[in-house]
């Protein structure tokens, strides 16, 4: 072909010729610089059948193992519960049988057994055979009690557990009930049966409470190393009810006896319980003329019939002495509490007295001192209840009770002193926002 036609065909390649071109040339350019690199990764020409292997060995020390028989502990922890006996307790533990008996005949256990309440933990470390080796108990308003083996008997110590009493404040609103506005308010149960219990005597918690009364609290709660372990007492409480305050402030006189007043000092306390049962119903009142159930004719009726099962609390309903407690007549089992001013009080019968009353004994107010029953001329289980004044038998539910003595001159300026403060916070709880308790 002439020089100049081929010179022409060039000229005229179209751009994508040129493209394909050079792509074709770079492509071309790099197979030897891969093909390199293919060689030196897999060596063909390098042999390795005839390469020894080396062995090599070394001591490696290894740790001592302990026998597990030996070196095993458990630890273990059970919650007392409502009925449980400290045995019981322990049993649950898988504590041995043995060892659960030199346990409870160890003095400070033994003395703590009567004592520990439902809610309380015990923790053990035992062996895997059961052996026990430390066990601890603990207790609402002291240290635990920690146990240890040393050889064949167990030595008993208080832990150093921190215990702290702290001061709390709440108040609530009546939406529906007293307890459901105590539980919205985070207040304990134990705090809500005493401000109950106090205020009693000026109004009734069952009949009187008005939804939106409000009430105040101050009270005590012990903690062991910071976290709260046991419910302390009421030192003082507000209760509004239909726009009327009942306030009540804990005092101690310097012989450490400790009762509520109100914040002016007039005591709470009612000289005598209305009645000697917490809950009952009156199946029979005070008469000059009631025909006898068993006898068949008719008689005075010299107290009030309380209807209530066997076994049920019958409580003194003044401070007393016991003048009688045994059996008489138609009364069966009988107690007559001597109360000053010459009254006397009689609880006829009685199932059973309680453990200590007997003639001479000194009572407190809501004592337990027997338990209802139907002995005597009865015809089924109540509590037949008496007052006397000189002798001369009173309805209970009518006659005019006497209240308790006021403080004297001498304790009110101590009464003030140590009550101030707690009449100030009450002040100031007063004024504080329920709303969120809505």
């Amino acid at each position: 072909m002439p020089l100049t036609k081929l010179r022409i065909l060039t000229d005229r390649m179209t751009g994508a010729e040129r493209r394909f071109s050079l792509r074709t040339l770079v492509a071309l350019s790099s197979l030897p610089l891969f093909g390199v690199v293919a060689a030196f990764g897999l060596a063909p020409d390098t042999s390795t059948l005839d390469v020894a292997p080396n062995t090599i060995a070394e001591a490696i020390v290894l740790p001592t193992l302990t026998s597990a028989s030996d070196a095993a502990t458990f630890q273990r922890e059970s919650v007392m519960q409502s009925g449980d006996t400290l045995s019981s307790a322990l049993s649950r533990l898988k504590i041995d049988d043995l060892e659960i008996q030199r346990l409870l005949a160890t003095n400070a256990v033994r003395q703590l057994a009567s004592g520990i309440r439902a809610g309380k933990r015990i923790q053990a470390t035992t062996t895997q055979d059961g052996q026990l080796l430390t066990i601890q108990f603990e207790r609402g308003d002291a240290p635990a009690l920690i146990v240890r083996r040393q050889g064949e008997v167990y030595v008993a110590a208080e832990g150093n557990d921190l215990i702290e009493s702290r001061v709390v404040m709440r108040s609530g609103r009546i939406l529906s009930s007293l307890y459901g506005a105590t539980d919205s308010a985070g207040i304990p149960d134990k705090i809500a049966d005493q401000m109950a219990d106090i205020l009693s005597t000026s109004l009734d918690f069952r009949d009187d409470l008005r939804r939106g009364d409000t009430f105040s609290v101050i009270y005590t709660v012990n903690y062991r190393n910071g976290e709260p372990v046991a419910t302390g007492k009421l030192l003082a409480t507000e209760f509004i009810n239909g726009g009327k305050s009942h306030r009540a402030v804990l005092f101690r006189d310097p012989f450490g006896r400790e009762d509520y007043y109100t914040p002016e000092g007039e005591s709470l306390k009612k000289g005598f319980l209305r009645s000697p049962l917490e809950f009952s119903r009156v199946t029979s009142s005070f008469s000059n003329s009631r025909k006898h159930p068993i006898y068949g004719f008719h008689r005075a009726h010299t107290g009030v019939d309380f209807g209530a099962p066997t076994g049920t609390r019958v409580k003194a309903t003044g401070d007393a002495t016991v003048k009688f407690a045994g059996r008489r007549g138609g009364y069966g089992n009988l107690v007559i509490l001597q109360h000053s001013n010459g009254y006397e009080t009689y609880y006829a019968h009685l199932s059973a007295f309680a453990s200590g009353i007997r003639s001479g004994r000194a009572v407190g107010q809501g004592q337990v001192v027997a338990y209802v029953g139907s002995t005597g001329a009865s015809s089924g289980p109540h509590l037949h209840y008496e007052v006397r004044i000189a002798g001369r038998p009173q309805n209970p539910m009518t006659i005019k009770l006497p209240g308790s003595a006021p403080l004297d001159v001498a304790q009110r300026a101590r009464f003030m002193q140590q009550t101030a403060n707690w009449s100030e916070k009450l002040a100031l709880l007063r004024g504080t926002n329920l709303a969120a308790l809505d």
